[in-house]
């Protein structure tokens, strides 16, 4: 009876969707042994804190720019051609990571690998497609569940290589294996379906770049369209973002520079925001199907907030808790705000929404790395954290005062 109704709980998880959990688990699996001590990389050939907010800045804002192409392209050519191709772009990018003989050569590998993510809005809209309406909390939910499983791993290996070969070697195995697992990625991208009935033909490059304009018109015209809920949720969200980037690059460096604490310390508390993130992620995607989406939202903000001031406490058990904090926000917010994002915007819509979304996230994240690393530098390593607490609070009361739900979810 139970394996019955476990089976019917997921029956939703096949074709597209499946494809994309498999792939996600992989690349989510890839990424986490060179991602936990990638700003100590940067630092270990040559660069400053100042050079890890300028790489950033530098991703996000290209990554900004191509949202709009994304978008544009997303609803008027359809969403897999671009995921695919750009998926083994992404892979390519990580030969260049791996092979960086100063930080120079990883803002270059961190170039070419923001441009390929050009497929972004396409990947948002063709797994908004692919889940059903109803089902959206626990899919989320799956999609943050099973790559974070995938990445539990990651950063204990990534302390076992670093301890055993150095942390320069250490992380050209990392992303080493990257490479490899986000091109079998690509490869089992290509067996993704079309979702969008009424598309054109794929466009040439000439026609690509002369789209620009176009693109960056329809994406914001599209506002017009949607509910004020959607234009609430997209300021909390870029907010967050903005507020979030200007502390995460520096967490590790905080951590071992000013804390004291070890590498392989580092890696364990990763282990367990990785692992808070998986445990709660299926409970809180059911409970988001079943009570809404608004109040988790908030409620995650409000986790954010203490998380942050036990970060810059500065002893270990400060950490572990923080560990749990961080990991049960992080993975509600992204539950609740994906659900919601995909219930207010209509599916002819998403791709161009999504890309205008995406633009202004990662203006803002870009921002906020580049401000986050010279307030580190040149004000005090405290400020970025003490500044994401008091934003979480304040966009909290925002997500809760202002964000309605819609009365019928869109498919």
């Amino acid at each position: 009876m139970k394996i019955g109704r476990l089976v019917r709980e997921f029956s939703f998880v096949k074709g597209n969707f499946l494809i994309l959990l498999v792939s996600w688990t992989l690349m989510s699996f890839a990424s986490s042994i060179p991602d936990t001590y990638y700003s100590l990389y940067v630092l270990a050939l040559g660069g400053t804190e100042i050079n890890i907010g300028t790489i950033g800045f530098a991703s996000f804002l290209i990554l900004a720019f191509i949202q709009f192409p994304g978008g544009y392209f997303a609803d008027k050519h359809g969403r897999r051609w671009l995921i695919v191709i750009m998926t083994f772009g992404v892979a390519v990018s990580y030969l260049g990571y791996a092979a960086a003989q100063s930080w120079h050569f990883i803002l270059a590998a961190a170039i070419l690998q923001n441009l390929c993510l050009v497929y972004q809005p396409a990947l948002g809209a063709i797994t908004a497609d692919s889940i059903p309406p109803e089902r959206r909390g626990v899919g989320f939910s799956m999609q943050t569940l099973l790559p974070n499983l995938a990445g539990l791993s990651g950063p204990m290996i990534a302390g076992v290589l670093y301890l055993s070969l150095g942390l320069i070697f250490a992380m050209r195995i990392g992303y080493s294996v990257s490479f490899i697992l986000f091109l079998i990625a690509a490869i089992l991208r290509a067996r993704l379906h079309e979702t969008l009935k009424d598309k054109a033909k794929r466009p040439g490059v000439l026609e690509a770049l002369g789209s620009y304009p176009r693109a960056v018109k329809d994406s914001i015209e599209v506002w017009r369209h949607l509910p004020k809920a959607a234009f609430i949720l997209f300021l909390v969200s870029v907010f967050v973002q903005f507020f979030a980037l200007m502390c995460s690059p520096f967490l590790v460096v905080y951590a071992t520079k000013v804390l004291a604490i070890t590498g392989f310390q580092w890696a364990m508390i990763l282990t367990i925001i990785v692992g808070t993130r998986m445990a709660v992620a299926l409970p809180s995607g059911k409970i988001i199907d079943r009570f809404g989406r608004r109040i988790p939202l908030a409620l995650s903000l409000l986790l954010l907030c203490p998380s942050a001031l036990l970060f810059v406490s500065g002893e270990y058990g400060m950490l572990l808790a923080f560990s749990l904090l961080f990991g049960v926000g992080n993975s509600m917010f992204g539950i609740a705000q994906q659900s919601l994002q995909a219930d207010l915007i209509p599916r002819e819509h998403r791709g161009k929404a999504i890309g205008c979304i995406q633009f202004a996230t990662y203006v803002l994240a870009g921002l906020g790395q580049l401000v986050g690393g010279i307030l580190y530098r040149n004000v005090a390593p405290q400020i970025p954290f003490l500044l994401f607490a008091v934003s979480s609070l304040c966009l909290a009361v925002i997500a809760v005062v202002f964000i309605q739900e819609p009365s019928k979810r869109e498919v």
